[in-house]
This record gives structure tokens, sequence and C-alpha cells, in this order.
């Protein structure tokens, strides 16, 4: 007999609780929810693992007010991710900010060099820059006393190439082996861990005091490019001598240089000390609105190119980074173009990701024996391994070539490209078709077949001895402000060293450059004047000053991407204002509205002005130049007001161009400018504002600093 078949168990009926639907979440403790049926752009929100999320406002609990649940996966995965988004920042250069654009080329370079992105006129390159300050900081202010990092990216149709300098064409260091003692020397005490980007304390000056080699480095740091008005106005210099080589093999020497467009600027270290503080982010911010705003920088590329008779004859050593080629003696020519025209998408994925190394070049780029390129070229990838934790790190897109790629490197840490030929991963293999690449002895990368002999030993060149010659036809190709701003800098900086004997080995080191820089140096910290420090090379007293080496001796010839703060308040007369606006527009510069508050402030005619900043946040220390267009009433008021005072008393104290209205006098008097000198405008008649715009193009009214007396 059959069996029975076991009837079957019916599903037992949901409970009510675990049948009702989901519905939107309930701010029950007042928080906010923002659903997908709210707005947005019509995604939902997920997990890593592209679960749709919920509730990304509460923790998962048992009852209201219960425990948490450690199934709660959405808290772990998120928790998890935040604790792990910061990378270590760079040791040097931590403080940066990139941008993307194109670099084309003049004329094709075919004669020279086989680098492709020089082969043809008119070819383009994609680039990413990045500039930053080296001692400090990811959180450092950018108005620091500080070298300028200036790299640049190209991605050529024959591999990356990393043009990796300052803005600076020197360094402190001969030799690599003195870079980790220079930078913990910079860097904040280790004691007590600060000061935060600043060389002004006893470590630094001990240093350096100790490093002869150092002073040309402290000539320029000193002086104020190491303060620069904007990313957009300082120059570039890829520091070493390097090699271009043609088909043939034949090189070249060749130092690289850029040249802004805009001009050179600077701002005093007043100025950079309160803008610190007003805006941190100021050159970062700088950057961002005028490439967003459509005025693209632009800088142009040039080379120093030279043979070795050149080489032989030279007074100083090519491979000593610590000399430059004066450019009257070989010119710096323009070889392209680079133009700055679109921000970063992301800050972290491409700024703070990007990988730069000296010794990325392409074929027709070489390196020279220069001991300080020789130890970058070592050190850089280390520091990308650290840094982005895999050498897999140009698979991040910023660091990406744009060109194909086609290697046996396999594996590592985050890895996202799968090799395209199947079982070869090495070579040589006997796969044919299927084998992968092969090596390519016409258009590989070749070394310049330099000839090399001596005996191995740690010795440093004679040639490379004289640290205070160049150092000395700085000082004297500067301006009489320029030098000024030296002596200021140096008296500053070893007025925050607390031990004597290190500020007499300065003064003694500074005698072999100068006696009148270091006597004033001297008076400045109220101490005697030691005797000059041995020098192991004589100081070269026959060098003639380079104008180049001047900031101040090569005028700008106009005042476009700088900018105009006006301060305005209720009353103000929007004729003049127009006026204004008309002449900056025309000069191609910015104009901004400053006013005692933000909203609701009112022209004579009734309009609503549109103000940029309110007084106290926009100090005239951000602007290159002020107009002041007040009525009676509000000047005689502003003039009880502290920040309005300083607004002009710093701008008159910066030397910058001013404008006003006669209305707006009473403000000036209340911070004793009483006798307006040519760097002031009256805006009274007509052509006035033109005027004033076309003044600002000298940027500063030096006349208006007082004389120092060098008695």
């Amino acid at each position: 007999m059959a069996p029975k078949p076991t009837p079957k168990k019916k599903r037992p009926a949901a409970s009510k609780k675990t049948a009702q639907k989901h519905s939107n979440p309930s701010p029950s403790g007042g928080e906010t929810h923002q659903t997908v049926a709210d707005g947005g752009d019509g995604s939902s929100l997920t997990t890593q693992q592209g679960v749709v999320i919920s509730d990304d406002q509460n923790t998962l609990t048992v009852g209201d007010r219960g425990p948490q649940l450690l199934e709660d996966f959405v808290l772990r995965e998120k928790l998890f991710h935040f604790d792990h988004e910061r990378i270590p920042e760079r040791v040097v250069h931590a403080r940066g900010y990139g941008a993307k654009g194109t670099f084309e080329c003049y004329d094709a370079l075919t004669d020279i060099t086989m680098a492709s992105l020089f082969a043809a006129t008119g070819k383009k390159t994609d680039v990413f820059v990045r500039f930053s300050t080296v001692a400090g900081n990811k959180g450092s202010a950018d108005l620091a006393r500080d070298v300028r990092g200036f790299a640049v990216k190209f991605y050529t149709d024959a591999g990356n190439w990393d043009l990796v300098g300052n803005n600076i064409p020197v360094f402190f260091i001969q030799d690599a082996m003195k870079f980790p003692d220079l930078v913990h020397a910079a860097k904040p005490e280790p004691h007590c861990g600060f000061p935060q980007a600043q060389t002004a304390h006893d470590n630094f000056w001990d240093f350096v005091s100790l490093m002869p080699e150092s002073t040309h480095m402290l000539m320029w740091i000193m002086s104020d490019r190491a303060i620069p008005r904007s990313f957009r106005f300082m120059e570039g210099f890829g520091v070493h001598t390097f090699r271009l080589v043609d088909e043939g093999g034949a090189s070249t020497y060749v130092k690289f240089h850029w040249k802004p467009m805009g001009g050179v600027q600077s701002v005093t270290w007043n100025e950079a000390v309160k803008i610190n503080g007003a805006d941190p982010d100021f050159h970062r911010r700088d950057l961002w609105n005028s490439i967003d705003s459509g005025d693209f920088p632009e800088w142009e590329l040039g080379v120093q190119m030279f043979d070795d008779d050149f080489a032989d004859s030279f007074d100083f050593d090519v491979l000593d980074s610590s000399k430059l080629i004066p450019e009257e003696q070989i010119p710096v020519t323009p070889i392209g173009k680079m133009t700055l025209n679109q921000n970063v998408d992301n800050f972290f994925t491409e700024t703070e990701q990007v990988a730069f190394c000296t010794a990325n070049v392409v074929p027709g780029i070489d390196f020279t024996n220069d001991p300080l390129l020789q130890g970058r070229n070592f050190s850089y990838l280390d520091t990308q391994l650290k840094r982005l934790g895999s050498p897999n790190f140009t698979h991040i897109p910023v660091n990406a070539p744009r060109c194909p790629v086609m290697h046996f490197q396999q594996d590592g840490h985050m890895s996202t490209q799968a090799p395209e030929f199947g079982r070869a991963n090495y070579e040589p293999n006997s796969w044919g078709s299927e084998g992968g690449p092969r090596e390519d002895p016409e258009r590989g990368y070749r070394s310049f077949a330099a000839a090399e002999s001596g005996d191995k030993r740690r010795v440093r060149a004679e040639s490379f001895a004289d640290h205070y010659s160049q150092a000395r036809q700085f000082y004297d190709s500067q301006t009489d402000v320029e030098r000024n701003h030296i002596v200021d800098a140096f008296v500053f900086e070893l007025s925050k060293v607390e031990t004597v004997a290190v500020q007499e080995r300065m003064l003694a080191g500074l005698r072999n450059v100068s006696d009148d820089l270091a006597q004033r140096v001297a008076d400045g910290l109220g101490l005697a004047l030691p005797d000059a420090a041995d020098a192991a090379r004589p100081t070269r007293t026959d060098l003639e000053p380079s104008p180049a080496l001047s900031m101040l001796a090569d005028p700008l010839e106009s005042f476009a991407g700088r900018k105009i703060g006006v301060l305005v308040a209720e009353g103000t007369d929007p004729k003049v204002l127009a006026a204004l606006r008309k002449a900056a527009k025309n000069e191609g510069a910015l104009m901004a509205l400053v006013a005692p508050k933000k909203h609701g402030v009112m022209d004579s005619a009734g309009s609503e002005l549109e103000i940029a900043e309110k007084i106290d946040g926009g100090p005239s220390v951000v602007f290159d130049a002020i107009a002041v267009v007040l009525n009676d009433e509000q000047a005689e008021r502003l003039a009880l007001d502290a920040v309005a005072k300083d607004f002009v008393s710093d701008a008159h104290a910066h030397c910058k161009f001013v404008a006003y209205t006669g209305s707006s006098t009473p403000l000036f008097d209340a911070v004793g400018v009483t006798d307006f000198d040519d760097g002031y405008h009256d805006l009274g008649t007509k052509s006035a504002a033109a005027t004033f715009v076309r003044a600002c193009r000298q940027v500063r009214h030096w006349e208006r600093q007082p004389a120092v007396d060098q008695t």
C-alpha cells in the first residue's frame, strides 16, 4: 500500500508588524530627511556596494533609545571610509593648488630635440599644474615667506614629462644628501612643534649659517619673490640644467623658464601678514576665481640653450643648482605658451593625488650630472609610494599617461587595469601575436651617450666652491626699494632667533655678500658687525648687475587681471562708480565694492549696490588699488570707524594707488593723510577714472615709501 503524501503545511500569516509597507522615514526626533521624492538629481543614495539607503540620518538601534546594533553595515561602512579619508600629506609642498590647461608650441624644434611636444608649430599638449608652498603643512596660510613650487605635468603623446620647478631659479643646497637636513631645519622645531610655515627660528638659521652654499638662495628668499601677489604673477624655473637631444643623438644643454604673461608682482611683508589673517586661501581663491571668470592665466615657456664650450667657459659650474646663468649672457628664448583654462573637478582626486617626478622625461629630454637633480630622480618614487599607497599610482586619472601604455608590470594594491595580452606577463616569450609588447629600438627612449670617468669617492667639485659671488650679484641687481625689503626681511627673521651666536655667524657670512647689507642688518638687530666669515673662494666684485634679476627694473605695462577695491556706503554717487567700472573693464581689471554692511546699501539714486565684501572682510590688502567714494555724511561717520581707517591707512602705507572723491577726505584726515602725493587721484573730473586706472599699471607708487637712512 502506497504511503499517503505528507500534507503541506500552511505558511504562517505575516504579522501586521512585518507586513507593513515601508514609508518615507519620519523625522521623529526633528531631524532633516531629504528623500529621492523631494528633488535632487533623482538618484538614490547607496552604499559603496550599491545597496540603496533608506535612512542616512539614524543608526540602527534596539528601540528609540536602545543600544546600536553591530549589523548596521551602513554606519560601519560610512565611518570606516571616513576614518581612512586622509592620506599622508607631502613632507614638503604639502599646501598646494592645481589647475588644468594646454601648452602650445610656437615653432618646431626638431633640429634641437626629438621631444614630441616640440615637434610642430602650434602643437597642443594637455597639462596639469600644481603650485605650492614648501615648508608649511596643508593647513598653513598662502602668504608665508617661502619658495613656491611650480610643477607642470605634460601629457605628451610620447609619455608624461614632469617639469618640477620652483619660482626661484636656484636652491639652498648643491647635493641631495643635505635635503633631509634642510627640510628638518626649516620645519617646526621638533621639541615644541612651532613655528609653522616660517623659517624665522633658530634651527633654520643655525643650519644655513653653517651652509654657505645657501647664501644665494637666501637672498632670493628674503626678497619679495618669496611673497608673490598671485600664482598668476610669478615666474617659474626648472632650476637644474637638463639636456635636449635630437634624433641624431646630439645634445644641447638647457635651462627652462616660465614667464607670466601678466608680469611679475609681489606683496610687501606687512601686506602678507595681514592677508594671511584676512584670507589664508588668498592665492587659491585668486587662481580659482580667475579661471572661473574666464581670465585664464598664461605663461611663456622659455629656454636658455648652450653647448659644452659655454659650459666650460662660464664663470660657475652649470651643474651647480645654487647658481644661475644671467639672462644678459644667454637670453631666454620663448618656445611656447601655457594657458590654464580649467579648474579641477575635485581637489583631492586631482590636486592631492597628482604625483610629480623629475625622472619622468620623454625621448628628447635628458638629465645632466647635477647632483641635486640626480638625488631628486632617486627620491620621488619613494614619495609617491608612501603617499598614495601603491606602485599603481599611475592608474589614478590625473597621473595616467594619455598615450598607449603597454608593459608587464602587474598586481599590487589598487590595481585597476587588467593586461590585454592573455597569458603573457613576461618577455621574451614564445606567444607570437598574443605575446604582448616588445622593446622598440627606433622609437624608444635613448639616454645621451655621455662619456664618464673618474674615481668612486664622496667629494664636492671644486667648481662648486664659490658661494657668495652670485649672491652679491643678485643684491647689486636690485633697486633701492627691493634692497630695503631684503634688509627688512633679514632683520625680521634673525630677530626671531634667540641664539646670538647664530645671528653673528649669519652676519659674518653676509659680509662676504655686501658690507652694506651686513651693516644694515646688524644695525637693525642692534649688534656689532663681526669679521667676515672665511670663504672657500673670495667673492668676485666684477660681475655686472643683471636687470633681469629685479622685479621692479622691468615695470609692468598693464593692470589687467588686478583688482580695485572701492569703499562705498549709503548715498554713494553711482555715476562715479560707473566711470570706475568702465575704466577697469577697459583695462581688463576687476572692481569690487566694499561697504560697512553686506546688504541694503543704497546709492544716491535709490538703487541697491551689489557689495562684494563687508569692510572688515575685505581690507585693502587684498586689492591692488583702492578708491573711496563716500558722501560727506558717510565720510564723517567712517572717520570714527577703526576698520575703515585701516582700509585707507594700509593702502597708503603699502604705496598703492588711491582714487577718491572730494567728499571722502574726512576719512583720510582721520588717519593723518592730508598731503596727497602723485599716487592719489581725485575723481572729480570726467576723465579722472580712466587716468587713475592707467596710473595703476605701475601697481605701486614707491616714491611714497619713506627713505632709509643708510649712514
